[in-house]
């Protein structure tokens, strides 16, 4: 089966030496990944961010590029260029991190 890339949303909690900013409780970040089907890409992603001492929670699949278009995304070309890069170099691409901080 064909590699295909998948949009996901990834929430981080704090981990020693995650590179957070202080006083945060964590991040969301979007990533790119390729994967056969959204399980590998979510599989390839959760180790890859574990690797650099980050702490994943919890992931959110938001499908192909194909898919989200389907849905009637608008997709920028900044994203497309960061989805085929993630494809060719059969990787995770961190397109986007925001820190968490507590209300108060």
């Amino acid at each position: 089966m064909a590699q295909q890339v998948y949009t996901l949303l990834v929430e981080v909690g704090r981990a020693p030496d995650d590179g957070l900013p202080e006083g945060s409780t964590g991040a969301g970040l979007v990533c790119y990944a390729s994967g056969v089907d959204l399980d590998e890409a979510i599989r390839e992603t959760v180790a890859v961010l574990k690797q650099a001492d980050l702490a994943p929670l919890e992931v959110q699949g938001y499908g192909t590029l194909d898919e989200r278009l389907a849905e009637g995304h608008e997709i920028p070309d900044e994203e497309r260029a960061l989805m085929a890069r993630a494809l060719e170099e059969n990787a995770v691409i961190v397109a986007q991190m925001e820190p968490f901080f507590p209300e108060g």
